[in-house]
C-alpha cells in the first residue's frame, strides 16, 4: 500500500466530497464533514474531481478511472461485481451474491458493500434490498436517495 497519499475535496449538490488517490488511482472517495486534511492534488484527484463533476451536471453516466482500493479478496470481487450495474439500473445484494457465484453469500456482499471506499463511483448507491427498498447507505439514505433520482430511478 502507498503511504504517499494524494487529497482534495469536491463540492457536491449534497455534500462535500473527500477524494484520496495514490501514484496508481483513485483509493477513496467519501462524504466528509470538515476539510481537515490538506490538499495535495495529482493527476488522478484532477481527473476524479472533473468526472464527478461532469456526473452531478448531468454530463457523465460511467467513470473512466483507474481504481486502487484496499480489502480482501471478497470485498474485492463484490466491488468489482459493483461496477457492473449500470448508470439508471439497481441490483439486489442477493443478485450481487449470485453474481459472484456465492448465492449464499447475501449478508456478506452487504458487508462488502458498506465497506466501498470509493462511493459514486464504485456504485454501492445502486444496490437496494430484494424488495426494491432503500438499504443502509455510508453516506445515508437520504443522499443514497438523491443518488439514485439523479439517474432516474424511481423507487
Amino acid at each position: 500500500m502507498t503511504t504517499y497519499q494524494f487529497v482534495d475535496y469536491l463540492k457536491t449538490p449534497i455534500g462535500t466530497l473527500l477524494i484520496q488517490a495514490s501514484n496508481d488511482g483513485i483509493e477513496k472517495v467519501i462524504f466528509t464533514e470538515q476539510q481537515s486534511i490538506t490538499i495535495r492534488k495529482n493527476q488522478w484527484t484532477d481527473l476524479c474531481k472533473q468526472q464527478l463533476t461532469e456526473y452531478f451536471a448531468k454530463e457523465r453516466t460511467e467513470f473512466n478511472l483507474p481504481l486502487d482500493q484496499y480489502g480482501t479478496r471478497f470485498q474485492q470481487t463484490v466491488w468489482k461485481a459493483l461496477l457492473n450495474i449500470p448508470f439508471g439500473k439497481t441490483a439486489s445484494y442477493k443478485y450481487i451474491a449470485e453474481d459472484i457465484n456465492n448465492a449464499k453469500a447475501v449478508r456478506a456482499v452487504g458487508a462488502a458493500n458498506g465497506k466501498n471506499p470509493i462511493s459514486i463511483i464504485v456504485p454501492c448507491h445502486r444496490v437496494i434490498g430484494n424488495n426494491q427498498s432503500l438499504t443502509g447507505y455510508a453516506g445515508g439514505l437520504d443522499r443514497k436517495a438523491w443518488l439514485l433520482k439523479h439517474e432516474g430511478i424511481a423507487l
